[in-house]
């Protein structure tokens, strides 16, 4: 049985265009296996645990061999329970709407939580780093209101995009998909740009 996380990185609940085309993909899929099981997580909801002091901490203890002390320890199971939630998954779809020209402040908090030394990659002095996540895939769906590839940098930039797909790789995630709307706000035609997304995210569910 397959297992799918939804990350919703959107504020704005059912308004959100770039949520409404992961639900598109996810629909499409799950039409053609009913048996796959759907876990969404909607980051802005989700209380994530801070990673401060005693987490930071933590992870260093286990970069240099140090024991961590009940406080590090304690933040560190904390991240490992919303770690365990994202590598109980066989297939990621994030739908992230870009911010000022990089992603949503609680995406990378989460990334920040999840992507941690045993867990997600291991580092080897002599060959640097592998992820640990490499039989899985992911779908990526991004939203912007004014900038769309190609125009000058005037129309805003776009750290968004690499930041993730590079995120994915160092997790060891090769396999990725992706699903654009932009622009939803510097267009004409708003509502033709976002059935074009639909049908992308459509025939990419045909395909899967």
């Amino acid at each position: 049985m397959t297992t799918l996380l939804h990350i919703n990185a959107s504020a704005r609940g059912a308004h959100s265009q770039s949520r409404a085309l992961a639900r598109t993909f996810i629909d499409g899929l799950t039409a053609r296996d009913p048996e796959l099981t759907v876990d969404t997580l909607d980051l802005f909801d989700a209380k994530l645990p801070d990673f401060g002091t005693h987490a930071a901490e933590a992870k260093l203890a286990l970069f240099t061999g140090r024991d961590q002390t009940p406080e590090q320890l304690a933040a560190w199971e904390q991240a490992r329970t919303v770690f365990d939630r994202f590598a109980a998954a066989d297939l990621y779809v994030l739908n992230i709407p870009i911010w000022n020209a990089g992603v949503p402040y609680i995406f990378k908090q989460w990334v920040d939580i999840v992507t941690q030394p045993g867990w997600a990659f291991n580092f080897d002095p002599q060959t640097g780093y592998s992820g640990l996540l490499g039989q899985k895939r992911a779908v990526t769906v991004y939203t912007s209101g004014v900038h769309q590839p190609g125009v000058p940098v005037e129309f805003g930039s776009d750290f968004a995009t690499p930041f993730v797909a590079d995120w994915l790789n160092f997790v060891g995630i090769k396999d990725i998909s992706e699903i654009r709307f932009a622009p939803t706000v510097l267009t004409e035609n708003p509502e033709a740009g976002f059935a074009a997304a639909q049908e992308r995210a459509r025939e990419l569910a045909l395909g899967y």
